[in-house]
């Protein structure tokens, strides 16, 4: 199983527009963050976690032969809003989408055209596909538990892999639901910035407390602002096997 890290960055992106901070302008690739998503290759089988408005550039920049499968976290436009995008990957067959309720209703506001009983020719060949926290599923082949935390008051989806976690966009998660999380070996989750809290993001010092927690081989940490600092400096301050993803990062599990 490998996982590619299409995009690590929060919502604006990092460089974040109009902004000259150490960060934006750096010239080291590991610092420049498209929108949050990744590719889960799991034997023949591709699978899509989050579909955001810089899909296109992703796929010309780390292409991909196809696209078995749609796995979204939850519905806010940073992860849904490269949807339209999936048209070359639909031509010739059905994408199924895996949401929640709640995602769903957003997907069909968003990309009605895509639903409708007379198609446009052209628009993206997708199938929505409702799931719960509370029962696994199997995507193109692969058995995926869905895991429920909170991006502030608003619950959303993570998932879990086998030995692998995917979590982004989490401020809290219930004990029940961490849970499931016990026995991971590759923990990627999200953190937003060092050490200021967030309302709706946790931190890396409240991952750590999750990786302390969870104690996986590995960690990746994700879905980062630019005042998380630069790569080179922060992942010298991390734990030895505590890491910072970058874009086109893949990782074995």
């Amino acid at each position: 199983m490998k996982l590619t890290f299409l995009g690590t960055g929060t919502s604006t992106g990092v460089p974040e527009i109009g902004c000259s901070c150490e960060v934006c302008t750096s010239t080291d690739a590991r610092d420049a963050r498209l929108r949050c998503s990744a590719m889960l290759q799991s034997g023949d089988s591709n699978i899509l976690i989050d579909c955001g408005p810089d899909f296109r550039t992703q796929m010309l920049r780390t292409p991909f032969p196809k696209i078995d499968a749609l796995l979204l976290t939850h519905k806010h436009y940073d992860h849904t809003g490269g949807i339209d995008d999936l048209r070359p990957f639909s031509r010739s067959r059905e994408i199924p989408l895996f949401a929640d309720r709640e995602t769903e209703i957003q997907v069909r506001s968003m990309y009605p055209y895509c639903f409708s009983s007379k198609k446009y020719p052209g628009v993206a060949n997708i199938t929505l596909r409702t799931i719960d926290y509370k029962n696994p599923f199997m995507a193109a082949g692969v058995e995926v538990t869905p895991v429920r935390v909170f991006h502030g008051m608003f619950p959303i989806m993570g998932y879990r892999f086998g030995k692998l976690a995917y979590i982004t966009d989490m401020s809290y998660i219930e004990p029940a639901e961490l849970e499931k999380l016990r026995g991971v070996e590759v923990l990627v989750i999200n953190a937003l910035r060092f050490s200021k809290p967030h309302k709706t993001h946790q931190t890396v010092l409240e991952a750590l407390d999750i990786v302390a927690e969870l104690n996986p081989r590995e960690t990746y940490f994700t879905h980062m602002m630019h005042h998380i600092g630069l790569h080179a400096k922060i992942e010298k301050c991390l734990p030895p096997n505590v890491h910072l993803a970058y874009d086109g990062l893949q990782i074995e599990v």
